[in-house]
């Protein structure tokens, strides 16, 4: 199964992580696409590591990065900058998908 997360607010880190990783453990792909403020979870350390785990993509919305300054420098390469156009394939491949 192909789990979707599409992360509009910088509140749920830790649903985020929470849910990510049940996912892993039960051999679900997941698949997190950030925007809004969400994307200012970024920067953060534990999502850094998430992106080097199999079965993870991680991709943002270059437009709101920009739009609240977060710096592209020092995100793993894993990390996708994209549009809008990455959260509507992320939500056509998905089976389900959660929104937070």
């Amino acid at each position: 199964m192909k789990l979707g997360i599409l992360v509009n607010t910088d509140r749920h880190l830790r649903h985020l992580m929470g849910l990510s990783n049940a996912a892993l453990s039960m051999g679900h792909e997941v698949n997190i696409f950030f925007m809004d403020s969400g994307a200012k979870l970024l920067g953060c350390e534990d999502l850094k590591q998430l992106c080097s785990v199999k079965g993870v993509r991680i991709c943002f919305c270059d437009f709101n990065a920009r739009g609240f300054n977060i710096s592209k420098e020092g995100l793993p390469p894993e990390t996708v900058c994209g549009s809008q156009y990455d959260n509507a394939l992320m939500v056509n491949e998905a089976d389900r998908v959660v929104v937070l």
